[in-house]
């Protein structure tokens, strides 16, 4: 398993690849291990400093995630939602042929291990409003205004400040190793 790490504006991440691509992204922090760079972390560090610096909207990386097949299905769904847009967990329940599963798509949702890569912040309620995000909801306003999308002012969404999340690990990811 080879690790790696990179400063955002959102805090450090990590991220970690199997010899068939990464396996993980997510925001840990200030915990970090041994690194050991591949040629995938490598790549994945330099698309994520495009991503942030606005010179990048999609990413080429080979993904290796864990998971159920359910998951695995929902995952990929996340992958094909464009740059600047967002879907609700309607439209993935339906996409996975589980029209009653917007409940399922959520926690598949909150357990994706790849974070940005697989733009699971890009999925709001059907009400429109920024519902959860394991890496915590400023991240997701965050996320999302960087991509172009404006949410209305809300009295929720005036009192998020980054500045709360930015040395918090990510949640949901005790199952990851």
């Amino acid at each position: 398993m080879f690790t790696d790490y990179l400063g955002t504006p959102l805090g450090l991440m990590e991220f970690k690849a199997s010899d068939k691509g990464l396996t993980q992204v997510i925001f840990c922090g200030a915990e970090q291990n041994e690194i050991q760079r591949s040629d995938i972390t490598e790549k994945c560090k330099l698309q994520l400093k495009d991503y942030f610096s606005g010179r990048r909207n999609a990413f080429d990386l080979p993904l290796d995630p864990q998971g159920t097949e359910f998951q695995k299905a929902v995952w990929q769904c996340l992958s094909k939602i464009p740059f600047g847009e967002t879907v609700t967990y309607l439209h993935i329940a339906k996409m996975v042929n589980k029209p009653k599963g917007s409940q399922a798509v959520g926690g598949a949702n909150g357990r994706n291990p790849i974070t940005i890569i697989v733009p699971c912040h890009r999925v709001i309620g059907a009400n429109g409003s920024l519902t959860g995000y394991a890496g915590g909801i400023e991240r997701k306003l965050w996320l999302l205004n960087h991509e172009g999308i404006a949410f209305k002012t809300t009295k929720e969404n005036e009192q998020l400040n980054i500045k709360n999340v930015i040395h918090s690990r990510q949640e949901k990811t005790e199952f990851l190793s």
